[in-house]
């Protein structure tokens, strides 16, 4: 037998059934209930009294069913109990790596050269003031703060975490020449694509060219955040990724806490909706991007403005 037919063998076995009303019936028992109702004919045919009672009606329903197709007998192939092993394997081994590691692999860190970094506004200001240690520690010639608008639904007035993210670092220290506001605008989706998006826009209406720029954010959106920001820069431009932990999350595993399981459930999702279908997004080109989303980029100087 060939290598091929031995597994399949191994892995499924057939069974024969017939849709409609006679499903769920194998093969040999569907032969056996017609060789009996054939023999019940015979035997009223010849005046013998073994006719049962309903066989002939039985045999009169299958008949009637079978003219008007609505039902056939088919073979289906049904898995042994090794190809049952082998599916429920398939399905528990990735889950349960998914559970032990997923939190793990999705907080990716793969810091490159310190030229450009890049702080995700959303991140808090803990994460802010986390990405102002990295920056002072690491030596970058520029600091990025993105973010969209943000309202309240008791008021009107709107205000954006890229300034808010700037006027943190500067707090902290940072010098202004050395900030560049990113901002996009009020957006319900890609909000990450948005922000690359503003973030190569400022870049090339300030004249610089990174070979590499790192994005600075929050656990496991760093590798869904690399992977768009990557796109969005091409290949001339090297992107990593620092993810910053939210000080005691490493302390406990992630299933103790339900923002953190709420947040690996949506990355995950998230992630393979970037790497399989783009996101729903047609382009990835930041010249292709909509204008909408995001605002007017510039480099925080005080002393300019004055």
């Amino acid at each position: 037998m060939p290598k091929a037919g031995l597994w399949r063998a191994l892995i499924f076995k057939p069974k024969f059934f017939s849709r409609g009303t006679l499903a769920g019936t194998s093969e040999s028992r569907f032969k056996n209930q017609m060789e009996t109702d054939q023999a019940a004919h015979r035997n009223a045919g010849s005046g013998g009294s073994s006719l049962k009672p309903g066989s002939s009606s039985g045999r009169r329903r299958v008949d009637w069913l079978t003219r008007l197709r609505l039902v056939r007998r088919c073979e289906i192939w049904c898995p042994t109990w090794l190809g049952s092993f082998v599916m429920v394997a398939l399905f528990v081994i990735p889950t349960a790596w998914w559970f032990s590691y997923g939190e793990s692999f999705l907080s990716l860190n793969q810091r490159l050269e310190p030229e450009v970094l890049v702080v995700e506004g959303w991140i808090g200001i803990d994460g802010v003031r986390a990405a102002q240690a990295e920056f002072e520690q690491y030596g970058y010639r520029y600091i990025v703060a993105t973010g969209d608008l943000h309202s309240d639904v008791w008021r009107e007035d709107h205000w954006s975490l890229a300034e808010m993210t700037a006027r943190e670092l500067i707090q902290l220290g940072v010098p202004e020449n050395k900030i560049i506001v990113a901002p996009t605008t009020e957006t319900r989706t890609q909000r990450t694509f948005q922000t690359a998006v503003a973030v190569w826009r400022a870049l090339q209406a300030k004249g610089i060219r990174p070979r590499a720029l790192n994005v600075f954010t929050q656990g496991p959106h760093a590798r869904r955040s690399r992977l768009i920001f990557a796109k969005v820069e091409g290949p001339e431009t090297q992107v990593g990724v620092v993810a910053w932990a939210p000080l005691g999350d490493e302390a406990a595993p992630w299933w103790c806490s339900t923002e953190r399981a709420k947040a690996l459930l949506t990355e995950t999702a998230g992630y393979l909706f970037e790497v399989f279908l783009n996101s729903g997004r047609s382009s990835s080109s930041p010249s292709d991007a909509k204008t909408a989303g995001v605002g007017p980029a510039f480099l925080l100087d005080r002393n300019s403005e004055r």
